[in-house]
């Protein structure tokens, strides 16, 4: 029996060498690839170029989020509203709660009002201290979360998660469907819910 055995892995090995060596095909480097270009030099490669929605801001159509809590896409033009500094955000004229339902503009979500930094500090015998406790593994440590009046300081440079779309159709097509745990989160945010989901 372990004598059969063998004799099959060889036979079978022997086969799978044969079958190689009489299907002798090449694949240039350019097929495996988008592009079709020389990889070796940017001469004659010039990038398809991107054109972004030029609708106003109110006058565009909602993106849908590609995945549950993803950063929605800008389906405007952001023409003249960058750079965004902490002293100067066009966006929050629009998207600040409160406002945002009178211009038809997706709200700011509560999680960028609220502060998930816990303070932390070590303690002179170099233990870490979060929150006033003493902890020794930081990974599991949940979230903590402080409401602010204000956009969060860590929150205010909104082209750091949420991009325009580009309109070009050059590219391979997405077929990626985004799976929602409930109705209704393809259009907004339930993070500050469920910030904690997961930790124990």
């Amino acid at each position: 029996m372990k004598i059969t055995n063998i004799a099959l892995g060889f036979f079978t090995a022997a086969a799978i060498f044969t079958a190689g060596c009489t299907a002798n095909q090449t694949v240039s480097e350019e097929s495996l690839g988008l592009r079709k270009t020389n990889l070796y030099t940017e001469d004659t490669t010039v990038g398809d170029k991107t054109v972004y929605n030029q609708k106003a801001a109110g006058e565009s159509k909602l993106i849908e989020r590609a995945f549950e809590n993803a950063p929605p896409m800008i389906s405007h033009s952001v023409e003249g509203m960058l750079p965004i500094t902490i002293n100067n955000n066009m966006c929050t004229s629009c998207h600040t709660p409160g406002i945002a339902e009178a211009m038809n503009a997706t709200p700011i979500p509560k999680s960028h009002f609220t502060d998930f930094r816990p303070d932390t500090s070590l303690a002179k015998d170099g233990s870490i201290v979060k929150n006033g406790k003493m902890v020794e593994n930081t990974s599991d440590f949940k979230t903590t979360s402080k409401s602010l009046d204000a956009l969060s300081g860590t929150r205010f440079n909104c082209t750091l998660c949420h991009a325009p779309q580009s309109m070009e159709t050059v590219a391979p097509a997405n077929n990626f469907q985004g799976d929602f745990r409930s109705e209704g989160l393809n259009s907004r945010s339930n993070l500050i819910d469920n910030i904690n989901e997961g930790v124990k």
